[in-house]
């Protein structure tokens, strides 16, 4: 975000906004505060985390401010419903990257990790449980250790790394996972018809989240739509090595949109 920020030359305010339940909260505060999302039955699930994007937008953001909504993994599932749920949304652009909005579950990575989410999550508490006990500096080693194959490894990566030793965190995000694989199947072609001048897509080329099959049948599908895949080597994770490059190409797509406003 700060890279974002930083290109679009802090001209533009850069709003980010996590899965709920999936940081640590400061210490003058509880996991759940908010009391428009507690009152949903299912706060850290997938309808949750949608409710929970809408309400920062109707919490803090005016109705007539133009958006650029841009998301990231299942975080393109999540705008596609926003602007399904709320049409009004004054959104300008919507940049979805490493869509996984269809069949997740039936993706290479998919078919690894569904078992692990849907019904081994639970072995994975214990082992955070003793892990989140250590100090932070050795499980900022710890981070690093793991992520010491990838090159220009981003700092700023590291702290929100960190928050995986935290049992909630995980437990949260792990759970939001398992839904994930039961309930993201059928691309919702209806939503994306609709929007379709207000999207850009963009696939990676080695993804296994979103494979380039995902690519070719969408593109097959809306031929008029802005549909892109990745010609120079980015990681579905590419905020752990490659998110100024992710700024800079974004900065270049938005050029014509913000030059209007």
């Amino acid at each position: 975000m700060q890279a974002l920020y930083q290109t679009l030359n802090h001209k533009y305010p850069v709003w980010a906004v996590s899965q709920a339940g999936h940081c640590l909260p400061p210490d003058s505060m509880e996991m759940m505060e908010d009391t428009d999302i507690i009152e949903l039955e299912d706060v850290f699930g997938l309808n949750g985390q949608i409710e929970h994007k809408l309400a920062f937008l109707k919490q803090y953001v005016p109705r007539n401010i133009k958006l650029v909504l841009i998301g990231h993994s299942i975080g393109c599932y999540i705008i596609l419903e926003m602007m399904k749920r709320d049409p009004d949304l004054q959104v300008l652009k919507s940049l979805l990257l490493f869509p996984t909005i269809e069949r997740m579950a039936l993706s290479p990575q998919g078919k690894l990790m569904t078992p692990v989410l849907c019904k081994l999550r639970y072995a994975m508490y214990v082992p955070v449980y003793f892990l989140s006990f250590l100090p932070e500096s050795i499980k900022a080693s710890m981070v690093r250790l793991v992520l010491r194959g990838l090159q220009s490894l981003d700092e700023s990566s590291i702290p929100a790394s960190v928050t995986l030793f935290s049992v909630d965190c995980v437990a949260n995000a792990m759970y939001l996972g398992s839904q994930e694989m039961v309930q993201v199947m059928d691309r919702d072609n209806p939503t994306i018809k609709k929007n379709l001048d207000k999207i850009i897509f963009y696939y990676g080329s080695n993804d296994q989240w979103c494979p380039e099959q995902y690519y070719e049948d969408i593109k097959k599908d809306f031929p008029e739509g802005d549909i892109r895949l990745c010609e120079r080597g980015i990681r579905h994770a590419f905020v752990l090595n490659a998110s100024k490059e992710v700024a800079s190409m974004i900065t270049d797509w938005l050029h014509a949109d913000l030059a209007i406003l």
